[in-house]
């Protein structure tokens, strides 16, 4: 097998289990409108979200770094735009998973303060801190991986490294996602509604074929036409 399909096929397995890892780091405690009063109890579950959020940034960066030499031989300066976006989002994760053993502490002071003045100030406090944290999960995470995949699918597409289909896909999917994005920064929707979902919907999947069409057939680079492999 030569390096190039090696990486391909590492990088398909990386969408995946960056997948997993983003179900996982779901915390529904945090989500929910009652998150001051039922983070604290959910402990646990907050803190595996932030174990499975960090494990998202090695991800997250991992793949563009293991793609950057493929995509580089079509276009250098995409390729560097790409993996700087990938770093941007993993800093917005990093940002993510800091917060939430915040929540669990502002829980802890919310259930224990009883009824007092610190409540509306709890509240409000908490009020900024899920707010800051669904810009910085859903707008900086998103609009920083879905502008650097634009790159990358331009590449993709522009290469043929890729069925054409895929990557016209991958272009409309991030699109949406960004939009989508902005639409929560202007509440237009909900990060936790329909809406949003319907929007996000076509990425989701346009990746899982992406993880498996690099993992079955890997890309299709101007090298491989040119040079022996072992």
């Amino acid at each position: 097998m030569n390096s190039n399909r090696r990486t391909a096929k590492i990088a398909g397995a990386l969408i995946i289990v960056g997948m997993i890892a983003g179900i996982l780091s779901i915390v529904p405690a945090v989500e929910g409108v009652d998150y001051l009063t039922a983070v604290f109890p959910n402990r646990n579950q907050a803190l595996t979200g932030a174990l499975f959020q960090f494990l998202l940034v090695p991800i997250y960066i991992g793949f563009s770094l293991l793609l950057y030499q493929s995509v580089k031989q079509s276009s250098e300066s995409l390729a560097v735009g790409f993996v700087g976006f990938r770093f941007v989002a993993g800093a917005f994760q990093l940002i993510g998973v800091i917060l939430l053993p915040i929540f669990i502490y502002l829980s802890q002071e919310y259930l224990s303060s009883g009824p007092s003045s610190s409540v509306v100030f709890l509240e409000s406090l908490g009020a900024m801190l899920k707010l800051f944290r669904d810009l910085a999960n859903h707008l900086g995470v998103m609009v920083a991986t879905g502008l650097g995949n634009l790159l990358l699918y331009s590449v993709f597409l522009r290469g043929k490294h890729i069925p054409k289909w895929l990557s016209i896909w991958g272009i409309i999917g991030n699109s949406l996602i960004i939009i989508a994005s902005f639409f929560i920064l202007f509440q237009l929707v909900e990060v936790v509604s329909s809406g949003y979902i319907a929007m996000t919907i076509p990425l989701v999947i346009q990746e899982l074929v992406l993880a498996i069409w690099l993992i079955a057939k890997g890309l299709k680079l101007p090298l491989e036409n040119t040079q022996s492999t072992k």
